[in-house]
């Protein structure tokens, strides 16, 4: 740990790149959270343990006066207040490769040594949906009546998971309470970063967790980011026809 603070009341956030992260809608959010609160660098997870750098290859970088440095990928946490008596604890990961249990075991070793009892996971998933409604936030809980008071739907999913289904689990069997967003963007539109899909995580993040952010930014983005992929879909017929047939499909229902 860089810092050992004293926190009131902290929640831990969580957010990972990879398969738990479509459009980068979840570490988006997350890091749009850390700018807007100007969090301040708490800890790192040593990365030798959990990743094959021939997967995730470091990089290497040249410093101010030319020297190459190798930039490693970490696992950044940081800390920042939302109030004169409550800070938030957030964690933008990467899914390690290996050791998973482990992993969960760091992670909410330093979860105990900031006694921080609840924890939000968020992520993000390709679907069938019609990219210019609403983005669909769908989760999990701890205390289902939560998901009641953010109107949120309880997911159904069953299948492959990731790092955050495993660690939510790991959490919750170490007593936490969690609340797992998942944003659900269309498949068929492969473009990243997706600031719609970060505005809805940031918004049922902020209702769940009673802070507040200036999302005016992040939402001016979200309607660019809509009227570029408004554009595209009109300029491809094969796309347009199958957004009509989702369309469709909607009504139907």
């Amino acid at each position: 740990m860089l810092v050992q603070p004293v926190l009131r009341d902290p929640a831990l956030i969580l957010a990972f790149e990879g398969w738990n992260d479509a459009g980068q809608a979840a570490t988006s959010a997350l890091r749009y959270v850390d700018a807007a609160l100007h969090t301040a660098p708490l800890a790192d997870i040593d990365p030798d343990e959990f990743y094959d750098f021939t997967v995730r290859r470091p990089h290497v970088v040249r410093d101010e006066r030319g020297r190459r440095q190798i930039v490693w990928p970490t696992n950044g946490f940081r800390y920042g207040s939302v109030g004169p008596s409550r800070e938030l604890v957030t964690g933008c990961c990467i899914e390690p490769h290996v050791r998973w249990r482990r992993f969960c075991e760091v992670i909410s070793g330093l979860a105990d040594s900031l006694a921080v009892r609840r924890a939000v996971l968020i992520g993000a998933f390709q679907t069938d949906v019609i990219y210019s409604q609403p983005v669909r936030v769908t989760g999990f809980a701890t205390d289902p009546v939560e998901l009641e008071r953010l109107g949120v739907n309880s997911s159904d999913y069953e299948g492959p998971t990731g790092i955050v289904g495993v660690l939510a689990s790991h959490l919750e069997e170490r007593g936490l309470s969690v609340l797992g967003l998942w944003a659900g963007l269309p498949h068929y539109i492969n473009v990243a970063p997706n600031p719609r899909g970060a505005l809805a995580l940031i918004q049922a993040l902020t209702r769940h967790l009673e802070f507040r952010l200036d999302e005016a930014p992040l939402q001016a983005g979200a309607v660019e980011f809509e009227h570029k992929i408004s554009r595209l879909v009109a300029a491809d017929a094969e796309l347009a026809d199958y957004v009509k047939e989702l369309k469709r499909r909607e009504f139907a229902q």
